[in-house]
């Protein structure tokens, strides 16, 4: 017995929205999508591996019209010129998939590089030596204090321009 989905479950099940899955049927990636009492449509298991096929064309970069084309001679069945032409499309599209693992593989031996040259720069690099949390209190009181004794020193010297009752 074949189980049919709802819209919302297909959409679950495939990771696509709802309104994508729509528009898939819509632009004619999905054959018309079987309906219940001609309102909700059900999705077939067959619907669902194709969409799992189109969501693997879709994710190695082949542009829609491509999958468009796709789906079109798929639909024309499997005679000489149909295969021929699905054949020959997706060889395409797996060279271009190919050229774009190399560069990316390509890419990846620089950021390893680099990655790798700035972990000798920091072997290199002296020691860094963190002070203790109390310590950097301490200075910081400590430079606190030699502040507040100079103001108060300057105070003690009488220095006019320093004391508010002088200014008067």
């Amino acid at each position: 017995m074949t189980t049919s989905l709802t819209i919302q479950q297909a959409a679950a099940k495939t990771g696509l929205s709802v309104h994508t899955l729509r528009y898939y049927e819509k632009i004619g990636l999905l054959d018309p999508i079987a309906r219940q009492d001609n309102t909700h449509r059900l999705f077939r298991e067959e619907d669902l591996l194709w969409i799992g096929f189109l969501l693997k064309l879709r994710s190695t970069g082949l542009p829609i019209r491509d999958m468009l084309r796709y789906a079109e001679l798929r639909r024309a069945g499997n005679t000489a010129e149909s295969v021929s032409a699905r054949k020959a499309l997706l060889q395409q599209h797996a060279r271009t998939v190919e050229e774009t693992i190399a560069e990316l593989q390509s890419n990846l031996s620089i950021l390893h590089m680099k990655v790798k040259m700035y972990e000798d720069m920091e072997a290199a690099l002296p020691p860094v030596v963190v002070a203790h949390p109390q310590s950097i209190e301490d200075a910081s009181n400590d430079h606190s204090n030699d502040s507040n004794k100079r103001n108060n020193s300057t105070r003690k010297t009488g220095d006019p321009s320093r004391h508010p009752q002088a200014r008067r």
